[in-house]
């Protein structure tokens, strides 16, 4: 299966050498960008139901661990998409986007704040608990 992934991607690649990727109106750039789309579906699907039979097969009860961890964070980012104003682009001298799309993109930018917080604190929590394990 690999192989054939493989295959199909290189000649995707020499498929869009061959017929310049700048020709009819970048078709060939789209095509690539529609095949790296499903190439990263595949290895996020294949991540996730390797994962899971991995975690059920060692651990039964760690499936019910991560639908919780799960809806967890369906709820985190149901809330920020809540909360998320969707004000206009400042600067924009073209069209605005319409409001959804403003709105996503704030949604977006505030779970990246969110994941960087609380990557830090993370790192300074771990930090602590190794000093305070270290001193016992």
């Amino acid at each position: 299966m690999m192989v054939v992934l493989i295959v199909i991607s290189a000649a995707l690649c020499v498929w869009g050498f061959v017929v310049d990727f700048e020709s009819n109106n970048a078709q060939p750039v789209d095509i690539l960008f529609y095949w790296t789309y499903v190439m990263i579906a595949i290895a996020a699907i294949a991540v996730v139901v390797v994962g899971v039979a991995i975690a059920i097969k060692n651990d039964p009860k760690s499936l019910f661990k991560l639908l919780i961890g799960l809806v967890g964070v369906a709820a985190v980012c149901f809330v920020v998409y809540l909360i998320s104003p969707g004000t206009p682009a400042v600067g924009l001298t073209t069209d605005q986007p319409d409001q959804s799309t403003l709105r996503l993109t704030d949604s977006i930018l505030n779970l990246t704040y969110i994941s960087a917080a609380a990557a830090v604190v993370a790192i300074i929590i771990g930090e602590v608990a190794i000093v305070i394990r270290n001193r016992q």
